[in-house]
């Protein structure tokens, strides 16, 4: 064999060498596992049942009603306040109400049901009710019903409110064929976030 071959098999046996040796196996111990994780996050689900509350027509003034509603907590977290935004619109029949506002003449009180004797919570028109802070609504209004514990899940509270066309001893002849519309809108809000 000619040098010139024995240097090319020479050369092409030490690049083998080499690539052995620096891309070479090595043999160890080795384990493995897999950590599959996954994070869901509650749900809020404050129910009103009925939806509609009040429904009444041909009042007078004098005239109180009393309804009854539930508040449930039909989500997966427990619900530690809830608060209850009101709007209401008129309609003005004859078109004379001029200054007068309805709701000013619609007294809300809400009441707590103890041993079949109803005690009022706390008292206040519509009109006022619309002006109220969701916070001091929750203070003065929905606190006392749920208390602390507030509403945990699947708890059912119950409310009852007692409406009054007010009778204020005067002409109220202007709220004849007047129409009033509440909107009452329940804004539950979760619990303090904790580690677990």
């Amino acid at each position: 064999m000619g040098i010139k071959k024995q240097l090319i098999t020479a050369f092409s046996a030490f690049t083998l060498g080499i690539g052995l040796i620096g891309g070479g196996t090595f043999a160890y111990f080795s384990d493995t596992e897999v950590s599959s994780n996954e994070f869901t996050a509650g749900t809020l689900d404050l129910s009103v049942d009925p939806t509609t509350i009040i429904n009444v027509e041909n009042m007078k003034p004098g005239d109180s009603f009393y309804r009854d509603f539930e508040l449930a907590n039909e989500g997966t977290l427990d619900i530690e306040k809830v608060f209850l935004e009101t709007s209401y619109s008129i309609t003005d029949d004859t078109g004379n109400n001029g200054e007068e506002d309805f709701g000013e003449h619609i007294e809300v009180e809400f009441l707590y049901n103890s041993n079949n004797s109803d005690e009022i919570i706390y008292s206040t028109t519509i009109a006022e009710l619309a002006e109220m802070t969701p916070e001091a609504i929750d203070q003065h209004i929905m606190y006392p019903w749920y208390g602390e514990k507030g509403l945990p899940v699947d708890s059912v509270h119950d409310f009852i409110v007692k409406f009054n066309f007010v009778d204020n001893g005067e002409d109220q002849n202007v709220f004849q064929g007047d129409s009033l519309e509440l909107t009452w809108t329940f804004e539950s809000l979760q619990t303090d976030g904790e580690e677990r």
